[in-house]
């Protein structure tokens, strides 16, 4: 039955065994495959003995897995995505109403868990996989603070230890969101640090800086090769992390077919991609097939824009370069977004998968300005009743623009937007913002170059 014909509910909400039982691969479906990860010492791929030392063993294989459409997930993990999943996928008929547009607009809604984001999807798994392997503890990096306070909530699941490295801007903004990981028993550092080999030479270079993901992440890998019976993980940017995520587009699709809905633009803030990868990937699985066509935006802050203007290259996952190289879009390893930027997505780098297919017109890109993001987040929560991260508010932004753009032109089309995590650990910066101290910065071409000049040369 169509959605033309049949009453279209509030929230779509799936039952239980409707809820995705596999994870979808969307490399198995792209005819051009993400390039390898490179051995920083030799700049040849990464054997799956290599990143064994970094990443747990079970990982490694779902990381170079370019083949198995679909993955079980373990029992274990479903049992515990029961406690909020499946989430419900909101038709904004609020919004919609404000804005006077004839779109219809959708949002999947990923912050009905403690940790407030989409970020436990792949936190419960990877947490899980090295209690599996039978580690004392994992290591990571946290940048607005979303994905530490998700994996320290599945490492105390599973009794596991949980060493936090935060972007030190954001341990001093985010204070709140600091002491959810402690309560859920993690160890959170400011980066960079005093505490490894890495962070003191960041520091001895760059006097009093904020700190990025590519420095937290150094210091986190550092960590985790030192100590006897730990991994590193990381909460976006790797395969592996896109394939637990892809159960929000699953469960988004689910919905839309359940009502005979098709859409026709998909939107997600990208910082790594993460949000933008787990909720496009069945669509882009659809388009990579020639089954469906679909509009396919990505959104990133215009302070850290990756897409928009940085270069498809190989570069270093961190600022220490002590990870593997990654062929993706990037502004450099040692580019640290300005201080003001307040809006997550902190990255100077973007998924390798989701850089192929950017790279291949599959997708598009845009920027924004966080008054811009803060503004749509703000009218969002005034309407809709829910207060969204700063992340999420950039597709926010994006989706208002289009549905005022089908105001113009008449078109009734179908937005879905990704919101993925909510605001209430962020209120330092929506202070900011309504007091007006917060001001817009977009890097100069001479800064971004500075960043571009220091990638590495790699012979083909």
């Amino acid at each position: 039955m169509s959605a033309d014909n049949m009453q279209i509910p509030y929230k779509i909400y799936l039952e239980e065994k409707e809820m995705p039982r596999q994870w979808y691969n969307v490399r198995a479906d792209m005819k051009n495959k993400p390039a390898p990860l490179l051995n920083p010492a030799t700049l040849q791929p990464m054997t799956a003995q290599e990143l064994g030392n970094v990443f747990c063993d079970e990982l490694v294989k779902q990381e170079l897995d370019d083949s198995n459409a679909y993955i079980d997930i373990p029992a274990e993990i479903l049992d515990f995505y029961k406690m909020y999943r499946p989430s419900p996928l909101v038709r904004a008929y609020c919004l919609e109403k404000k804005l006077q547009t004839p779109a219809k607009i959708y949002y999947k809604f990923e912050g009905n868990n403690t940790s407030g984001s989409h970020k436990l999807n792949s936190a419960i798994a990877q947490a899980y996989y090295a209690k599996k392997q039978g580690l004392k503890g994992v290591t990571t990096e946290t940048g607005a603070g979303q994905w530490g306070t998700a994996l320290s909530m599945a490492c105390s699941y599973f009794e596991l230890d949980c060493k936090v490295f935060m972007v030190k801007v954001s341990y001093e903004q985010k204070p709140f969101r600091r002491e959810v990981m402690r309560t859920y028993g993690a160890s959170v550092t400011p980066s960079p640090s005093e505490t490894t080999q890495v962070g003191r030479k960041i520091l001895a270079e760059h006097p009093g800086t904020t700190g990025s993901l590519g420095c937290a992440i150094s210091e986190a890998v550092e960590a985790a090769t030192c100590q006897e019976g730990y991994r590193y993980v990381l909460g976006s940017v790797l395969n592996q992390v896109l394939l637990h995520q892809s159960v929000i587009g699953l469960e988004t699709k689910a919905a839309l077919d359940k009502y005979g809905i098709v859409p026709d633009i998909i939107i997600g803030c990208a910082g790594g991609g993460s949000n933008l990868g787990g909720l496009i990937s069945p669509f882009m699985g659809e388009k990579l097939r020639g089954e469906r066509d679909y509009r396919i935006i990505a959104v990133e802050p215009a302070s850290c824009p990756s897409f928009t203007r940085g270069r498809y290259a190989y570069d270093f996952c961190d600022t220490g370069r002590v990870c593997p190289l990654s062929k993706m879009y990037t502004l450099g390893s040692g580019f640290i977004p300005s201080a003001n930027h307040a809006g997550g997505l902190r990255y100077h780098g973007m998924s390798s998968t989701l850089s192929q297919l950017y790279d291949e017109g599959l997708m598009e890109a845009r920027s924004v300005e966080q008054t811009a993001v803060f503004r749509a987040a703000e009218e969002f929560a005034r309407i809709e009743g829910i207060l969204p991260a700063p992340e999420s508010a950039h597709a926010i932004c994006a989706a208002i623009d289009e549905a005022m753009k089908c105001k113009e032109t008449g078109e009734e089309k179908t937005i879905v937007f990704g919101l993925t995590g909510t605001g209430y650990f962020d209120m330092v910066a929506y202070e900011k913002y309504n007091n007006g101290e917060m001001t817009d910065y977009i890097p100069t071409d001479a800064e971004l170059e500075a960043g571009l000049a220091g990638l590495p040369v790699i012979e083909n």
